[in-house]
């Protein structure tokens, strides 16, 4: 398998990223899966190698924050994706860029105090945005993201479409030195998870018998029901990506080295289904007692 996505962080000063510390959900779908004059493009687009990173699209959402007032959603959606080449089947991942930022300050609003929203987003643009979104809605009512993202954490549920044997965990390296050999700069880690949609429906699947089996409704079993219909709007022979991103650069690499989330939720998931409620709960805690550390980091100084 062939990814060209690029490494977040790959190419720039490892220490110099400091935002965002996100986590990514991603869909690729086949090229069959685009209607045309759509598949046309991303054809073209893959065989011209471009190859943007996460960074990339960052960087181009940040600028749109800049000017006075801020542009919080782009005025045109992005013609950019993530491109995977596997068993010489070209995937796409479109940016999306316009509706994920939609989508996110929808999150946002629900997310901060009214004073401290004001502030960043004034009520007036927020009110000019949400009208766009809902004129946009109308003309595209089945739009949808080939993206997720989570701020400081992966959330758990992310977890249950994985097997700890998709896991790619590639160490930072040296990428440049100055004349004296000293390092110059580095590339980051990169921690990530990818596999056949049909595995990942199945594992939610499974997974949602076993949780509704052995525990009461609740935010867990409402948020892998949600990924799991989120994921039956793609193309069935799509691929399905977890990537740290950003998490990379706030996790010790020695501790991204021996990250195994993914078996420690199977391992959850089938205490439960032999119904060792004590061996679920305490690898449950476990987890969750990891992350929690990880999101307790953005409140450093």
């Amino acid at each position: 398998m062939r990814h060209t996505d690029g490494d977040e962080g790959a190419g720039v000063g490892w220490s110099a990223v400091a935002v965002p510390y996100a986590s990514y959900l991603r869909v690729y779908e086949p090229l069959a899966a685009f209607p045309e004059p759509e598949r046309s493009h991303w054809k073209r687009y893959a065989a011209a190698g471009h190859l943007p990173t996460a960074q990339d699209e960052l960087r181009q959402s940040l600028a749109d924050l800049v000017p006075v007032p801020p542009v919080p959603v782009p005025v045109h959606e992005s013609q950019d994706a993530f491109v995977v080449v596997a068993d010489e089947v070209t995937h796409i991942c479109p940016w999306r860029t316009r509706l994920r930022a939609w989508l996110a300050l929808e999150q946002l609003q629900e997310e901060l105090p009214a004073p401290v929203l004001d502030a960043v987003l004034p009520p007036l643009v927020r009110r000019q945005t949400a009208a766009d979104y809902d004129l946009w809605r109308v003309a595209n009512p089945d739009a949808r993201p080939w993206i997720r993202s989570a701020t400081w954490h992966v959330p758990v549920r992310w977890f249950v479409l994985f097997d700890d044997a998709e896991r790619e965990f590639e160490p930072g390296g040296v990428c440049a030195s100055d004349d004296d050999g000293d390092e110059k700069r580095r590339s980051a880690p990169v921690l990530r998870y990818r596999a056949p949609m049909v595995q990942a429906r199945r594992r939610v699947a499974r997974g949602l018998r076993v949780l509704r089996d052995s525990l009461e409704e609740g935010p867990l079993i409402d948020g892998l029901v949600d990924v799991g219909r989120w994921l039956e709007e793609f193309h069935p022979r799509s691929l399905v990506e977890l990537d740290y991103g950003g998490l990379v650069h706030a996790i010790p690499e020695s501790r991204l080295a021996g990250d195994h989330s993914a078996a420690e939720v199977a391992e959850g998931l089938a205490a439960l289904r032999e119904g060792d409620g004590a061996r679920a709960a305490e690898t449950y805690a476990r987890l969750t007692a990891r992350w929690r550390g990880v999101r307790e980091l953005q409140y450093a100084s």
